[in-house]
């Protein structure tokens, strides 16, 4: 078996399979970004790196190929998957997102018994799940949504009831190692839901300054946000925005303007362009740091979500502070200062939107503390020290670190009993609904 080492002068040669939920679009989500940044991780380190997705082709997709990562076609609930992988015989399966490790895991362990299998769960969707049911109904009757969500005892108790918590959760248990972007999640996991600590890495994004200096104060101008506009975040987001604070904003400054940029904007997105209210739908941006790098404010808050921003860590990087929620702002900047403002009543954010845009004191400040925590909290270099330090160790003993997993082996036998046959039977039906010769 090929050695792994987080060297990048190592010469070994392993075999790398990735299996993805969507092609990777990284100027569209911060998943993308995320995936991108694995992809490069472990092609940097000469290793043979293949991106399998079933997935359709994309409008936004990045062309793999370009940077040596090669592509490649699967389907769901077919055999020929087995044979593809089987034959391959990589190292490392990396499963991104928990549906993929349901549909596959079963497969790679069953044709390649030694292969070390990684999820990357990018955020934990069924936390977003349970703070999407809680706003809806706090919405429903009336009431003001409390936007802390740090309550890790309530959420465990709506979250435990869901249909995809105990399915993501069975899939992390599955896997060798988790991925986890979020020391929230971590914490969450590991007090209330009983996770083992050795069954997940804290690794946020992987992320390196720019290089060139960021525009100043007196050379910006107006509001941005930016996201897609699929993930449903970013929808109430842009909503809230539109029927509650902007409107304020613009009462407290009258010529402000709102940019909103995303991929993916359906026609009720659109209808809300509005630009005598200053209210500007721009669509899919090419470049989220050109966008934010021109921009005086960030301006995003997110009533409901997991995991962490990379709209936030683009602000950033771009110097352009920011002015979210708790939830926005959650798990993103450890004990350091946050680079801007943090409210989560409409009339509070409208206000701290207003003084942090006209106060060059403010910005600067808010400015510089970006640069603090991209230096401290998503520092490439410690963090794919961090990767590949796990994944040495791991591959050590991967046999003894699977027999202290006793609940993976648990789940793990159970899903070949009924995902392996349920697969087995919708091949099945799909060859004879096939019209013969």
């Amino acid at each position: 078996m090929s050695h792994f080492s987080n060297s990048s002068a190592t010469k070994d040669i392993a075999c790398i399979v990735i299996i993805g939920y969507v092609w990777p679009e990284p100027n569209s989500s911060a998943a993308g970004s995320r995936m991108m940044q694995l992809l490069h991780y472990f092609k940097q380190r000469s290793h043979r790196v293949i991106f399998a997705s079933v997935a359709q082709l994309s409008e936004h997709r990045e062309i793999l190929a370009d940077s040596g990562i090669e592509e490649h076609s699967i389907s769901l609930n077919c055999n020929s998957f087995d044979h593809w992988i089987k034959q391959l015989q990589p190292d490392i399966v990396l499963f991104d997102r928990f549906m993929m490790e349901e549909q596959f895991g079963w497969r790679v362990e069953q044709q390649c018994p030694d292969c070390m299998r990684i999820l990357d769960t990018e955020d934990l969707h069924s936390l977003r799940e349970a703070r999407q049911q809680q706003l809806k109904q706090a919405l429903k009757n009336n009431l003001e949504i409390d936007l802390q969500y740090n309550h890790s005892q309530s959420l465990y108790q709506q979250m435990s009831t869901l249909d995809s918590c105990q399915r993501e959760i069975a899939a992390i248990f599955r896997c060798d190692l988790s991925l986890m972007i979020s020391s929230f999640e971590i914490d969450l996991l590991t007090k209330y839901f009983n996770l083992p600590a050795q069954l997940l890495l804290h690794l946020p994004f992987m992320l390196e300054p720019l290089q060139q200096q960021p525009t100043v104060f007196t050379q910006r101008q107006h509001f941005v946000t930016i996201g897609n506009f699929r993930h449903a975040p970013n929808w109430d987001s842009t909503l809230w925005l539109k029927q509650s604070i902007w409107p304020k904003i613009r009462k407290l400054m009258p010529s402000a303007q709102l940019h909103i940029y995303g991929a993916y904007p359906a026609k009720k997105v659109t209808d809300l362009h509005n630009p005598k209210q200053g209210f500007y739908i721009r669509g899919w941006a090419e470049s989220a740091i050109e966008v934010l790098s021109s921009a005086r404010i960030c301006l995003s808050p997110l009533r409901f979500g997991a995991g962490i921003k990379g709209k936030f860590t683009d602000a950033m990087l771009a110097a352009t502070p920011i002015i979210t929620t708790d939830v926005g702002a959650e798990a993103m900047s450890k004990n350091y200062p946050w680079p801007g403002q943090i409210a989560n009543a409409s009339d509070d954010i409208a206000i701290a939107a207003v003084q942090l845009y006209q106060s060059s004191l403010q910005w600067h400040q808010a400015a510089s503390n970006g640069a603090v925590i991209i230096q401290n909290c998503y520092n490439k270099q410690q963090l794919t020290e961090r990767f590949g330090a796990a994944i040495d160790a791991l591959r050590a003993d991967l046999a003894a670190a699977r027999s202290d997993n006793f609940v993976g082996q648990m789940l793990r036998h159970h899903q070949h009993k009924s995902t392996k046959y349920m697969a087995q039977w919708i091949e099945a039906k799909n060859q004879n609904s096939q019209p013969r010769p």
